[in-house]
């Protein structure tokens, strides 16, 4: 048996000294000169820390018909352009309808249309009449983004809340699965993510008859909409606003969004900032409508309708509506993240507290101690001092699976915990591999040096195989599953990768520097 290199040595107490380091925030406060990268203690899932669980079930087909009512503009546009005049242009559902006013362009606006909006499957009703349906590809294309997009600005929503580690998935089709480890306010939760933060500007029809609109007389291009509940004569009451169609401005322009104080009533609001875009839009908008009057609309609520008393070159606006300082937060949380493409509906909630999480560690822990101290006995029994040898091996495992959990920020759960016992197991069947090995070899006469050194290489292949295949599965379970499974497959993953280090490397060098110091070897201790 040669001398076991020195740069594995080296290696081996590295490894050992950041384990160490990486482990020791789990127990204790490091100091503050303590390296950033090891100060991370180890994340506790939902089933352990306790917090909220939210399914959600995103509307995709309001998302369809958002994106169709979208494409009226661009439609809009492209006719404008090309001087094609037109009785109406309107969406409905899936479809756009548009009729030409003059019959003679029928020809050039169908091919248009056709040019403008390829995802639509163009039909010429006669008479100058269109009808563009969404395609099914276009649509199924829209869906999937927009429960792709949900994800994301619930991602945003709920890290603004200074949570740790959320688990956002989806889940089918339309569903999307939220999990908030330690956070335990439910309804705020609930409001926060659920909040389709849809904002929209538009200018107030000043001409136009209200009382006559409220009667059904709505003139062609405008909308009746209504701001938010508000008590009048011990009455609840909305005010309603007509409104014109078209939207200027969106949420979609807003760069950012942050509380301030209204300075004329002295209450909460929310001040808006533009990026270039819609700062540009906003500061013509108001050139051209100084004296008129525009709405803030948030989620289909009239918030406010101030006037235009001069250009607004700053790209700014704000948002009152007497918030409370949480409300104020909230909507500026929301704003920032942008809005949802389409309605959630929360189809299965749960709040697990805290105590019954407290429980589950205490049960998660007991189980890896005593499968840990059973397997460190019958080592120990059955192998004397290989055993011992690697009984030292599992403990280094041990602790080098916390440290790189923690370092790499992974969230344990309570299938992570079953990952972790079963490593013990596997990471002991590695070693009993060699010291069959190493058995087997001394039966067929061979002396105890070579005996070891025969026992670590043909037991090499086997152990590297078997953790591979084991190793691909974890992954897989870590691609395709979801919350728990993955988070037995991080620590499944990471176990196997320890386990393989400390069977092969560290019980190699104990041995190693074990027998160095020995003289002549004639009986080994397994």
């Amino acid at each position: 048996m040669h001398a076991y290199p020195r740069w594995k040595l080296w290696l081996i107490l590295a490894v050992l000294v950041i384990s160490a380091m990486g482990s020791l925030p789990n127990i204790a406060t490091p100091p503050s000169w303590w390296p950033s990268g090891l100060s991370k203690p180890l994340n506790l899932g939902l089933d352990l820390k306790g917090g909220v669980h939210l399914v959600l079930d995103v509307d995709v087909d309001k998302a369809v018909e958002r994106s169709v009512e979208e494409d009226v503009d661009t439609a809009r546009q492209a006719l404008r352009g090309e001087r094609i005049l037109y009785n109406s242009l309107e969406a409905k559902g899936m479809t756009l309808s548009v009729s030409i006013k003059d019959a003679g362009q029928s020809s050039a606006a169908g091919k248009l249309l056709g040019d403008t909006l390829p995802g639509y499957q163009l039909a010429d009703q006669g008479e100058g009449r269109f009808l563009l349906t969404i395609t099914e590809a276009n649509a199924k294309e829209i869906r999937k983004f927009a429960v792709d997009q949900a994800i994301e600005v619930v991602r945003t929503r709920i890290d603004a809340l200074g949570t740790t580690e959320p688990v956002i998935v989806k889940q089918g089709d339309t569903r999307i699965l939220v999990q908030i480890p330690g956070y335990e306010d439910t309804a705020r939760a609930k409001s926060l993510i659920g909040r389709t933060a849809q904002l929209e500007f538009k200018l107030v029809d000043e001409k136009g008859d209200l009382d006559k609109a409220l009667q059904g007389a709505i003139p062609a291009g405008d909308i009746i909409m209504y701001g938010a509940n508000e008590t009048r004569n011990g009455q609840s009451f909305r005010q309603p606003y007509l409104l014109m169609k078209r939207t200027e401005l969106s949420g979609t322009e807003v760069s950012d969004a942050r509380v301030s104080i209204d300075s004329r009533f002295n209450e909460y609001a929310v001040t808006l900032k533009f990026n270039s875009k819609g700062a540009r839009k906003f500061d013509r908008l108001t050139a051209a409508h100084v004296g008129e009057r525009f709405a803030i609309i948030l989620e289909g609520a009239v918030m406010s309708a101030p006037v235009i008393r001069e250009r607004i070159a700053g790209g700014s606006a704000q948002i009152t509506g007497s918030f409370s300082p949480a409300e104020a937060h909230d909507l500026a949380i929301v704003l920032r993240a942008g809005a949802l493409p389409a309605p959630v509906k929360v189809v299965e909630e749960r709040s697990i507290g805290p105590s019954l999480g407290k429980d589950s560690v205490d049960q998660g822990l007991n189980s890896i101690i005593i499968g840990g101290i059973l397997v460190l006995i019958f080592m120990g029994v059955y192998y004397r001092a290989f055993g011992m040898v690697a009984n030292a091996a599992l403990l280094f495992n041990m602790l080098l699976i916390v440290a790189a959990m923690s370092m790499i920020g992974s969230t344990l759960t309570l299938p992570g915990m079953a990952g972790i016992v079963l490593t013990i197991g596997m990471a002991v069947d590695a070693n009993v591999l060699i010291f069959e090995r190493i058995r087997e070899e001394l039966a067929l006469g061979k002396t105890p040096l070579s005996a070891i050194d025969g026992g670590y290489e043909k037991a090499f292949s086997t152990i590297v195989d078997a953790n591979i295949t084991t190793l691909i599965a974890a992954i897989v379970l870590f691609q395709f599953g979801s919350g728990p499974v993955k988070g037995f497959a991080v620590t499944l993953s990471v176990g196997i990768i320890a386990s393989m280090f400390t069977a092969i490397m560290v019980t190699r060098a104990i041995v190693s520097l074990s027998l160095e110091r020995r003289g002549r070897i004639e009986k080994l201790s397994i």
